[in-house]
């Protein structure tokens, strides 16, 4: 397939030139806003963010379609008026078939065509699953996504094992088929960059060479890293757990601790020639900007990972 676009008379980059090409690319995950000040706050933090230049944001999909409304409309802003390349999450969970086909059918209308296509996971505050949709896999929705115009489709990558999944192999297994039909993969977060390179490796002998970003956050809060990671699969190591439980009465202090913990690892990944680093950013602008600033020796001067 033809990885450039025509605007115009102006040949445009995609996401996928990106990410194949010499630089790192630097990406990161926002939530759609819940409440007013919540809007407010992320209003304020987007010029901020757009300085940063990410090659794109990725938008979630609240559980079971919860933020459907709020995701589509960050979505179509970004695309619009803050020249950011949006990213939409897309859960085929709780959904019938007709319901993914108009979402998808609104995004096309919107000029987007870029998802990340997801089963769904049930909400943080809930130990309730979600029900099933008419597609019970995330495979199924990218065949769906691809049967239903030309967009560019992600996936997620449990590097340490899907936390539903009894078998590693057969894990891995169903994840290269998954990405076998998608573009591109972004790893759930993860703490030990042997975590990411040990699972190219097994990805790789399996004759899959798609990208895949490795996904990493700067944990700030104990019981919602926790309970991310029950959901993820991800390992916290004993030492982080400790580092973040003798801060956690000073939030400053967790804060630092977390960000720091993330630019070490973001390091040492992109040390070891990662395509990209992707930011689950919680929404929080100065963590991100600490990420961004503490990793710039890795994007060339005059260059960025939107360029």
């Amino acid at each position: 397939m033809d990885n450039w676009r025509q605007e115009g008379k102006t040949r445009v980059m995609t996401v996928m030139d990106h990410l194949r090409g010499p630089w790192p690319s630097f990406s990161l995950e926002l939530w759609p806003p819940r409440t007013p000040q919540a809007s407010a706050r992320l209003s304020t933090a987007i010029p901020q963010l757009v300085d940063l230049k990410p090659t794109f944001v990725s938008i979630t999909y609240g559980a079971g379609g919860s933020t459907r409304e709020r995701t589509h409309e960050l979505v179509v802003e970004l695309a619009s008026t803050q020249g950011i390349l949006p990213f939409a999450h897309l859960s085929c969970a709780a959904h019938s078939v007709a319901e993914l086909r108009e979402i998808l059918a609104r995004y096309l209308r919107a000029g987007v065509t870029n998802i990340v296509a997801l089963r769904g996971d049930p909400p943080l505050a809930s130990d309730l699953p979600l029900p099933d949709g008419e597609l019970l896999f995330a495979s199924q929705l990218v065949d769906l996504i691809k049967g239903c115009g030309p967009f560019t489709v992600a996936v997620a990558a449990h590097p340490e094992g899907h936390p539903q999944s009894k078998d590693l192999s057969e894990d891995l297994h169903h994840f290269c088929e998954k990405l076998d039909k998608a573009d591109f993969a972004i790893t759930q977060f993860f703490f030990r960059a042997e975590t990411y390179f040990e699972f190219i490796d097994k990805v790789r002998s399996q004759n899959i060479d798609k990208p895949i970003l490795p996904g990493i956050i700067a944990p700030t809060s104990i019981s919602s890293l926790v309970k991310m990671s029950e959901l993820s699969g991800a390992v916290i190591p004993q030492a982080l757990r400790d580092a973040l439980m003798g801060a956690s009465s000073d939030p400053h202090t967790l804060r630092k601790v977390g960000v720091e913990a993330a630019i070490s690892l973001a390091r040492e990944l992109l040390e070891g020639g990662v395509p990209g680093i992707h930011v689950y950013s919680m929404n929080s602008t100065a963590s991100t900007v600490e990420i961004r600033e503490a990793i710039k020796e890795f994007y060339p001067s005059g260059r960025d990972s939107a360029s």
